[in-house]
């Protein structure tokens, strides 16, 4: 990480990323969002707006998938090349994104610089944070411009929109099934591999999901 803040001895990945953390310590934010009152520092408004209107202007022309943001395709088109530019020096293991690799190397270190300021609890990375203080705040942001359901991060807007779309992008490598949720791959491979990884600490019985385990807890608790 080539480019640390001479005030503060922390490291980033990129200039831009640097840049960015510069204004933790200047405090400049002139532009505010209207529709979020969020205030931001000049030239990152019109990033942010795109959480709100859902605009992806950024095209991959190998498969079609678009992004809000030229970084985002950029790391996304390492998906199609194979490339991992970022290596951990601690153990070898490597990464499309400079941020991946630095919430990768918060798995070593335990580091957690992100703190809730109501409850205290900390958290690896800043989108983590955002998303938990709205469990406080009750705030929805992300709303879907089709059935106007609203989400508190944007994963989740991600993952309702694929209802509509019909989109399945996780693809079982076993049998080729197509699934639209990084969960439901998870369940689904249990049916090859026989893992189950769920167990009832009364009776030791293990289930492939925790579904299962959940209506399993409730005879124990009818049996009392």
């Amino acid at each position: 990480m080539p480019h640390k803040c001479q005030l503060c001895q922390k490291a980033f990945a990129s200039r831009g990323g640097l840049n960015s953390h510069m204004r933790t310590h200047t405090g400049g934010k002139p532009d505010k969002c209207q529709l979020c009152q969020k205030s931001f520092a000049r030239g990152s408004l019109s990033r942010h707006m795109r959480t709100h209107t859902g605009e992806k202007p950024y095209k991959c022309q190998l498969c079609q998938k678009r992004f809000s943001r030229s970084g985002h395709l950029n790391s996304h088109m390492r998906t199609h090349t194979g490339e991992k530019p970022y290596k951990c020096q601690l153990c070898e293991k490597s990464f499309a994104s400079g941020s991946a690799l630095i919430l990768h190397v918060r798995t070593h270190t335990g580091e957690k610089p992100y703190k809730c300021q109501l409850c205290q609890k900390a958290f690896s990375c800043r989108g983590d944070l955002n998303s938990h203080t709205r469990t406080h705040s009750g705030e929805k942001p992300y709303q879907c411009q089709l059935c106007q359901s609203a989400f508190a991060c944007s994963s989740n807007l991600n993952c309702h929109m694929r209802t509509h779309t019909g989109e399945k992008p996780y693809k079982c490598q076993l049998c080729q099934k197509s699934l639209a949720f990084g969960s439901s791959l998870s369940r689904h491979r249990r049916t090859h591999t026989g893992e189950k990884p769920y167990m009832c600490l009364l009776c030791k019985k293990l289930f492939t999901q925790s579904s299962n385990l959940t209506k399993h807890m409730e005879v124990h608790r009818l049996q009392k």
